[in-house]
């Protein structure tokens, strides 16, 4: 996109921020090359930005060790600000995450990719995602990072992992439509921005939101519940008396519950929150009507 230029200079001219429609046009541009990106582009991408998210959720855990001293509203804000630099280092690396670009939809109203290009980036970076969360869950577990604090870092694994899996699969849905309401918000407005501080700072506060409120994003679930599967299984006597825990309580953490209960509605959520409520909306606002107004004679 050709920036304006000063009378005298061939140099673009500073512009600090994309008018909102500028900021559409961007979006979809970007969210169109991401979808025409050969498959092993898109895994790899996919890969990493699956692995920037399980350590922003990493970053979370740790500020969560011994917040319970702290009110509970000022522990998660806390938490929900450290989790953003999972989001900041996919937005600046240009990793290829499942829940943004589920606003490739925008592309395909568009008509500049097809169904199946759709369907094909989706696929492929939805279990580049996994796989990229799931290679995280394997150097945490077996670094021994569960063990910290006396198995503290362990625990608050556990305690979070849980309550992912007692919601109704309806409550689960519905906060996968609010998480990434604020995800996809959170990459829209990213792609205004001019600097790497802008972008930053554009993702970090819907971030913190959706975080500190509890909502469900599937790529992080992707990381949290199976390191907590893990942790349950693999614990010995030693770590549930240091934590004060009962493995009973956990016997629900299980892969047929994670997928059942968990990952597919919120992943249905995300894909109404991020693909439609933003990516749609603000196509329709910005984009359908302009293709629809006739040339000047």
């Amino acid at each position: 996109m050709a920036l304006p230029t000063t009378p005298n200079s061939t140099e673009p001219r500073h512009v600090a921020m994309l008018t909102p429609a500028q900021m559409a046009q961007a979006a979809e541009d970007a969210l169109f090359a991401k979808a025409t990106y050969p498959p092993h582009k898109s895994f790899l991408l996919g890969l990493t930005a699956g692995g920037y998210i399980a350590l922003g959720f990493i970053f979370y855990v740790t500020s969560q060790v011994g917040a319970e001293t702290l009110p509970w509203g000022v522990a998660k804000v806390l938490g929900g600000f450290v989790f953003a630099t999972g989001l900041a280092l996919v937005v600046l690396t240009g990793a290829d995450l499942f829940t943004s670009s589920t606003m490739t939809l925008t592309a395909r109203a568009s008509g500049r990719i097809n169904t199946r290009q759709l369907l094909t980036n989706w696929v492929v970076v939805y279990f580049a995602n996994f796989l990229g969360a799931l290679t995280m869950v394997a150097l945490v577990y077996f670094g021994g990072s569960w063990h910290n604090a006396k198995g503290a870092w362990g625990a608050v694994v556990l305690n979070t992992a849980l309550t992912k899996l007692h919601h109704t699969w309806l409550e689960a849905f519905c906060l996968g439509v609010l998480c990434n309401l604020m995800v996809c918000l959170a990459v829209w407005v990213a792609y205004g921005g001019r600097t790497t501080t802008d972008k930053v700072l554009a993702v970090t506060m819907p971030i913190a939101l959706f975080v500190a409120c509890g909502f469900e994003h599937c790529v992080a679930n992707m990381f949290m519940v199976p390191l907590g599967i893990a942790i349950r299984g693999g614990a010995g006597a030693d770590f549930w008396a240091a934590t004060e825990l009962d493995p009973a309580k956990f016997a629900g953490l299980t892969w047929s519950n994670f997928v059942t209960e968990n990952l597919i509605p919120v992943t249905l959520g995300n894909i109404v929150g991020g693909g439609l409520m933003i990516g749609i909306l603000y196509w329709t606002i910005f984009s359908f009507p302009a293709r629809r107004t006739p040339d000047a004679p």
